[in-house]
Parts: structure tokens; C-alpha cells; sequence
């Protein structure tokens, strides 16, 4: 049995979890509403303050499933309950980020400004220059969100410098060396 598949997600209050016979999963909360359609071969039932995922059998794809499904389940409840952030750090000589409106403007040593348009379901907050916030409820866009963002600049090895994730460790090349 799949040790994360078989774990019931409970539902804090105030949310309250729909499931069609389709197998759409509709959660509601105080940060917002999610909707997401799941495989129909999984059984997803709501019982007392928890959701609980089986699998008909032991099929390897109904295996591999079972885990997956109650994993985006338990992300929905976690994202209209607390939300979900990535926070970017922008590394280098006149790198800097700012928000007009809710569009997120950075320099990053080219010739011209990047521009980067919020997401339905995303938003941007820069607290400093060199750090940049992406907030939402949808785990899945903010992550996308983030990556695309960090895709402008990836760190290099040498001198570290680009966009990367707050907590992200570059591992560092030594260079060219001089002759003796």
C-alpha cells in the first residue's frame, strides 16, 4: 500500500471539500476556491471532517496514482488555507526587481527591462531590490510562476551571480587559473 495514498487528508474548518462521481474535487476556504479534475479509476470519498483516496486494485498505474491523487488533494487544502510562496533572490551588480502595478519589472544586465505579467491567481511583492515574492493558493502556478522567472537568469557557477531560489545552494566552479 502506498504509504502517502493511504494517509486521509483531514479538512481544517472553515474548508469544505465537494467531490463529483466525475472525480472533480472542488475545495473551498478562506483564501480562495480551487477545482481539479482527478483520474476516474481512483475513489475519492469525504467522511467525517477527512478525505480519504483508495485505488480499485493493485495495478501499477492505479499504484502509481494513489499517492498522486491524495497529494494534490492535501495541496488544494493546504493552498485555501495558508497559500503557498516562493521567494526569489536576484544576485549581481545592478540586479534589482520592482512592481508596476501588478507587473513585475527587473533589470538583469540586458539592454532592456524584463517585464513579467502576473497570472491569474499570482501575485508579486517585492520587499527588497534583490528579492522577489511570487504568492497564490495554486502550488502548481506559483512554482511555474517562479521557474519562469528564474529562467531569465539562471545562476552561474562562477561568480553565483543570476536569479535563485531563497535557500538554493549554486555549486561553485574555481576558474581559470594563471600560469606559473
Amino acid at each position: 500500500m502506498s504509504r502517502i495514498g493511504r494517509l486521509p487528508v483531514a479538512i481544517p474548518n472553515g474548508v469544505t471539500v465537494t467531490v463529483t462521481p466525475d472525480n472533480v474535487v472542488t475545495v473551498k476556504g478562506p483564501k480562495g476556491e480551487l477545482t481539479k479534475a482527478m483520474c476516474n479509476e481512483m475513489n475519492i470519498v469525504v467522511e467525517d471532517n477527512q478525505v480519504v483516496v483508495t485505488r480499485p486494485s493493485d495495478n501499477k498505474n492505479h499504484r502509481s496514482l494513489h499517492g498522486l491523487t491524495r497529494s494534490l488533494v492535501n495541496n488544494m487544502v493546504i493552498g485555501v488555507t495558508e497559500g503557498y510562496q516562493k521567494t526569489l533572490e536576484l544576485v549581481g551588480v545592478g540586479y534589482r526587481a520592482q512592481l508596476q502595478g501588478k507587473k513585475l519589472v527587473m533589470n538583469l544586465g540586458y539592454s532592456h527591462p524584463v517585464e513579467v505579467e502576473a497570472v491569474e491567481g499570482v501575485n508579486f511583492e517585492v520587499p527588497a531590490t534583490t528579492q522577489v515574492v511570487v504568492k497564490g493558493i495554486d502550488k502548481e502556478k506559483v512554482g511555474a510562476v517562479a521557474a519562469d522567472i528564474r529562467k531569465w537568469r539562471k545562476p552561474e557557477p562562477y561568480k553565483g551571480k543570476g536569479i535563485k531560489y531563497a535557500g538554493e545552494v549554486i555549486r561553485r566552479k574555481e576558474g581559470k587559473t594563471g600560469k606559473k
